[in-house]
Order: structure tokens, then sequence, then C-alpha cells
């Protein structure tokens, strides 16, 4: 089983904000492949289904992007699920708008979400896919917590399409195939 968690902070007031790419990606991945997310437990929403012939948990953590770590950390121990089958989603500011990277590890890079999971964890070693966002022009909160131009949206929109196919090679055990389609400095296909 795999968790497939998209971070974001919870609530009307954070609807359509860079900060909430990752729960958007989710959105697109329920509905692209019919997994409801109708589960309220473990500090999240999430949906349990099948992606690749691989049993997944689509999450949105609704602890607030900080504490992120919290409500994963949560859903692996319940579910018995490894760091290694662990795929998070977020945002990127050091990226465009919708350049997209696909890394199997790493550091935070100064994101507070993933710093909280990598605390809870006690790893660094998962999947994690981010969405760029653009580059904070002046107050970085004041950046990831605003909404994206109209210019924006569409890339954004267009990046975020390409998740399920990403999502899909990961799962399939090609991870390479997805990094080399999609960490292209164009950003995709």
């Amino acid at each position: 089983m795999y968790l497939i968690a998209g971070l974001g902070n919870p609530g009307k007031d954070y609807v359509n904000t860079r900060h909430n790419v990752g729960f958007e990606a989710i959105s697109v991945l329920s509905s692209y492949y019919d997994i409801p997310l109708k589960k309220i437990k473990h500090k999240a929403v999430f949906g349990e289904g099948k992606i690749a012939g691989e049993q997944v948990i689509l999450a949105q953590p609704q602890t607030f992007m900080n504490n992120s770590g919290e409500s994963i950390r949560e859903i692996m121990d319940y579910y018995k699920i490894p760091v290694s089958n662990l795929i998070v989603i977020f945002d990127e500011a050091a990226l465009p708008a919708g350049k997209i990277r696909i890394k199997p590890s790493g550091s935070a890079g100064g994101h507070n979400g993933m710093k909280s999971i990598i605390y809870h964890t006690g790893s660094d070693s998962f999947y994690r896919v981010r969405l760029g966002i653009g580059a904070a022009k002046g107050d970085l909160a004041d950046h990831v917590l605003g909404r994206f131009s109209k210019e924006e949206t569409g890339i954004m929109i267009d990046a975020v399409k390409k998740i399920p196919d990403i999502i899909s090679l990961i799962l399939k055990g090609k991870p390479e195939e997805a990094m080399n389609l999609y960490n292209r400095a164009e950003g995709g296909k």
C-alpha cells in the first residue's frame, strides 16, 4: 500500500492559494482514478483505491501545512505503510509556476510542511513531486498564501493535469521515466 499526500491548508480562506496546489493535485487524482475523498480520520480527508494496480491512500492532511507530518505519520502507522511507500506532492517557490520536479529523497529545502514530514517520519527517503508556484517578489508567506494570476492559473491547471501520469509511473516502478519526462527545463511534455 502507498500513501500519496498532497499538502495544503484546510478551510475556505486557503482554496486556490499557491500553498494548496498539493490539495488540488490530490483532488485531480481522486477524480481521475475514481477514488472519492470521503473519509475523515487521522487528521486528514482521504480515500482508498487503486492506481496502476497498487492499493493507495490519497490524503489531504487537515493539520495546516506546518504540521502535515502529524497526519501523515498517523496514516502510515495505522495502515503500516513504510516510508519508502510515501509520495508527497507540494508547492515549490524555488521553481517557476507550472514547472515540476520529482525526487526520490532529499532535504526539506526550507518548506515547513516537508520539515514536519521528515521530522515525524524520521526519514527523507520518500518520493516528492514539487509543483512550481513561482518565486516570491516580496514576503514569502504572503506569496504562498496568495492566489495565482489568470495566466498562472492556466499554467498550473496544465501542470496539475500531469500528476496522474507521474504517480502511475512511480507506482509502476518507473520513477526514472517520470523524472526524465517531467524534470526537464520546460517542465514536462
